[in-house]
C-alpha cells in the first residue's frame, strides 16, 4: 500500500510541475521590437539662400493736395477705394477763381481790341508818311504803341491761362489708378492751399509692389556682384514671404541695386519687384526676402518632419548599427522643395534617421528599423 501511494502522489504532482515550468518560460520570452520607419539622407545640388527683412512699398505713392483756398465741397470716393486715373476725388469752392477767369477773359478782350486799333493806326500812319502827311516821329510812336499792345495781349493771354489753371485746381483728380486713403480734411473744412499745398489724401499705385531690403554683409555683397556678373544664378524668381496668411506664394524680380553703400549703416539697398494681382499686399507690410546666394552641389537633405526641437536646438533620432535609437543634435539650413531640410552638420548620408513617430521613440531604445524612401 505504501508503494502505491508514492506512485499516485508522484503522478499527481507531475502535471503541476510541468505547468510551473511552462509559465516560467513564457514570462522570460524576449518582447517583439517596435518597427520604426527610417531613411537615409540624400545628397543633392541645391540653392543656398540668405534671408533679409524688408518692407513693401507701392510702385508709386503720391500725396493728393489742395493748391487753392476754399471750403472743401465734396470727397467723391470711399476711403480705401480703388480709383481710375482722372477720377474726381475732391471739389473745392471755386467762386473766386471763376471770377478771376472772367476778369482775365475781359482783360484779354480789351488788350486784343487795343491791338487791333494800334495795328490799323500804324498801317494808316505808314501810308500817310508816303505823302508827307505825317512825320517819321509820329510813325515811330504808332509803331511803339503797336509793340506795346502786342505785349499786352501776350500778358493777358498768360494771365487767363494762369487763372484757368488755378481754377482747375479746385477739382482734384486721381493722377493714376490706385487705392486712396482716408481724407485728411473733412467735407466743409477750409483748404488753405495757396500759400502752401495742403494734403488731402494719399494714393497708392499698388498693382505692383517693391520689396525694399538691405544687404549688410561684405561677403554677401561680393557674392551678389559675382552672381550678377556671371549670370549663373536666376534673380527673377526670388521667394518673398509674409507673416500674414495670404492667398498665394509670392516671388519677386531683383529690380534695383543702389549705386552706393550707405556710409551711416554700411548697407546697400536692393529692391525686388512683385505683382499684386489680388491687391492683398499693402504698402508698409513687413516681408522676408530669400535672396539666392550660391549653389551647394553636395547638400545633405532630410525630411523636415523628422526634425525635432528642444531647449538645445534641433535634433533627429538616428538608428545605429545595433538598431538602437540615438538622440543626435544637428545644425540645419534652408527648407527646399517644400518638405526637405538642408543639414549643415550632425549626420551623414550613411546614417539612418527616424522619419516619423518621434514621440514613440527615445534615446537608447532598441527598435526594428524599416527603411523607407
Amino acid at each position: 500500500m505504501k508503494t502505491i501511494s508514492v506512485i499516485l502522489l508522484s503522478a499527481a504532482l507531475a502535471p503541476a510541475g510541468f505547468s510551473l515550468t511552462s509559465c516560467h518560460r513564457q514570462t522570460t520570452a524576449k518582447p517583439e521590437l517596435m518597427s520604426v520607419d527610417v531613411a537615409y539622407p540624400t545628397e543633392d545640388s541645391v540653392m543656398i539662400y540668405k534671408t533679409y527683412p524688408g518692407t513693401l512699398k507701392a510702385r508709386r505713392t503720391v500725396e493728393i493736395v489742395g493748391r487753392v483756398n476754399g471750403y472743401l465741397l465734396s470727397a467723391n470716393y470711399n476711403s480705401g477705394d480703388l480709383v481710375k486715373k482722372g477720377k474726381v476725388l475732391f471739389r473745392i469752392e471755386d467762386t473766386s477763381y471763376r471770377d478771376a477767369v472772367a476778369k482775365a477773359e475781359a482783360a484779354l478782350a480789351t488788350a486784343e481790341g487795343n491791338l487791333q486799333y494800334a495795328e490799323t493806326r500804324y498801317n494808316a500812319m505808314e501810308e500817310a508818311l508816303k505823302g508827307d502827311a505825317v512825320s517819321e516821329m509820329e510813325v515811330k510812336e504808332a509803331q511803339s504803341t503797336l509793340v506795346e499792345c502786342k505785349a499786352a495781349v501776350k500778358q493777358a493771354r498768360a494771365s487767363l491761362q494762369q487763372a484757368r489753371t488755378t481754377l482747375s485746381y479746385c477739382t482734384v483728380t486721381a493722377p493714376f489708378d490706385g487705392h486712396v486713403s482716408d481724407t485728411k480734411i473733412s467735407v466743409g473744412g477750409f483748404v488753405g492751399g495757396e500759400a502752401s499745398p495742403v494734403e488731402l489724401a494719399t494714393i497708392y499705385m499698388d498693382d505692383n509692389m517693391d520689396a525694399v531690403f538691405a544687404i549688410d554683409d561684405d561677403n554677401a555683397l561680393g557674392q551678389l556682384r559675382k552672381n550678377i556678373e556671371s549670370g549663373l544664378i536666376d534673380y527673377k524668381h526670388i521667394p518673398i514671404s509674409f507673416s500674414e496668411n495670404l492667398s498665394r506664394p509670392y516671388y519677386g524680380v531683383l529690380s534695383y541695386e543702389a549705386p552706393n553703400i550707405d556710409t551711416s549703416t554700411g548697407t546697400m539697398e536692393l529692391k525686388a519687384a512683385l505683382a499684386n494681382p489680388d491687391y492683398e499686399l499693402k504698402s508698409g507690410m513687413y516681408a522676408s526676402i530669400k535672396l539666392p546666394y550660391e549653389a551647394d552641389p553636395d547638400a545633405i537633405l532630410i525630411k523636415d518632419a523628422a526634425i525635432g526641437t528642444d531647449q538645445l536646438g534641433k535634433y533627429v533620432y538616428v538608428v545605429n548599427d545595433s538598431d538602437k535609437v540615438v538622440y543626435t543634435p544637428i545644425k540645419i539650413g534652408d527648407l527646399v522643395r517644400d518638405s526637405l531640410r538642408i543639414v549643415n552638420s550632425g549626420i551623414t548620408v550613411k546614417d539612418r534617421y527616424v522619419t516619423k513617430a518621434l514621440m514613440k521613440v527615445r534615446d537608447g531604445l532598441e527598435v526594428k528599423p524599416v527603411v523607407v524612401k
